[in-house]
């Protein structure tokens, strides 16, 4: 009895590529759907069998074709073949957005999904959702990139960006570190520093020059920089004008907020952020940014283009509509949707609500309608 237990461990010692041989090409059962139909239809299939199937009328597969294969791995399906309403709907290709994927991979119809989109990008036309119909999407939403966003950093003489991934779009505020390379300097005896972007642009770059005694002595491409009281000159390496710094850019060069006095006011808004740099506005709640978030300072003393804040509201009088349950005045922000109670009247037994929507300030209302009808979005 030992002598076999001693011996079946040797074996398995010895012969492991036997026992994997077993353990794989494990067949597989033949998968359960409902609504559809297998093409070759068997009880079990063999290791690596692309199986055909499609669905009857009124259905599709859950995957993207009026018909589909999956494959077994070693007793497992690639995917369980799956038969589906033909109205519902695939996951929709948002590129650079995201969305909350739903756990059995498709929606229902009149399913509705919003998208976020990344950083550094923003909804075209501000729209945001997307919704189920017929088996298509509706207005599916486009991210792009945003115009307080940037490009790639410029590229600088003798140096390399530091700690940074690189991405073809940067978000507003994004901070790039510079550093240069050995025996050259920013200022003084500084290697490294960063620039920002602010309102689509990046701040003014650094200009590594050599170090005394380690090259020419000059400045690497065409001269360094001080700083000023009134902004950031060129010294060094002659005028402005052989700078290659003509005077449109040079009265629109970005510096510190400091320069440029008072902030500018902008009416149902206040300002948000505030450092150095930049002043970032954000109108006040029902009302919405025209314009820039970011406002800068230029070296001249002026500031940049101020955002407005328009109305992005309507108000309802629920006293002037004699099937709504009186309320005094509503506020609705632009591009939403409420549910406004209405008068039962003979409908005792059920609420009923009117739909109010707000559309760049127009206001709509739908007729009352019961709870059924809201849930089938028929009102």
């Amino acid at each position: 009895m030992y002598v076999g237990r001693y011996l079946g461990f040797v074996l398995l010692v010895w012969f492991p590529g036997a026992l994997h041989a077993q353990s794989a090409n494990v067949p597989c059962r033949a998968p359960r759907l409902n609504g559809g139909y297998l093409v070759p239809e068997q009880d079990t299939y063999p290791h690596e069998t692309n199986l055909a199937y499609a669905c009857d009328n009124g259905r599709k597969p859950a995957v993207e074709g009026w018909w589909a294969t999956t494959t077994c791995l070693n007793g497992t399906w690639s995917h369980e073949p799956q038969c589906i309403d033909e109205k519902a709907c695939m996951p929709p290709t948002i590129p650079n957005g995201i969305y909350t994927v739903n756990t059995n991979g498709w929606y229902e119809e009149r399913d509705k999904i919003w998208i976020t989109c990344n950083e550094g990008y923003k909804h075209k036309n501000r729209d945001a959702t997307a919704e189920c119909v017929n088996g298509t999407w509706t207005s599916v939403p486009i991210c792009e990139k945003s115009i307080h966003a940037c490009g790639e950093p410029p590229q600088i003489p003798h140096a390399i960006i530091i700690d940074q991934e690189y991405q073809e779009v940067f978000p507003g505020d994004t901070e790039v570190q510079y550093e240069c390379e050995d025996g050259y300097t920013v200022e003084g005896a500084d290697t490294k520093k960063s620039i920002y972007c602010i309102a689509g642009n990046w701040t003014e770059g650094p200009k590594c020059s050599s170090r005394p005694g380690t090259g020419d002595g000059g400045s690497a491409g065409g001269g360094h920089t001080t700083s000023t009281g009134s902004g950031t000159q060129p010294v060094g390496g002659g005028s402005s004008s052989s700078s290659g710094l003509n005077e449109m850019e040079t009265e629109h060069q970005i510096t510190t907020i400091r320069n440029c006095g008072n902030q500018p006011v902008v009416p149902n808004g206040d300002v948000v952020g505030n450092n150095l740099r930049f002043l970032r506005y954000q109108c006040a709640n029902f009302y919405k940014r025209v314009g820039p978030e970011d406002v800068v300072c230029y070296s001249d003393g002026t500031w940049s283009e101020v955002p407005t804040c328009r109305a992005a509201f309507c108000s309802v009088n629920t006293d002037g509509y004699p099937q709504l349950i009186p309320g005094g005045v509503k506020y609705i922000k632009d591009g939403e949707t409420v549910r406004l109670q209405c008068v039962e009247l003979d409908h005792w037994w059920t609420q009923h609500y009117s739909v109010v929507r707000c559309t760049f300030g127009t206001l709509s209302l739908s007729r009352c309608c019961g709870w059924f009808d809201l849930k089938r979005n028929i009102c």
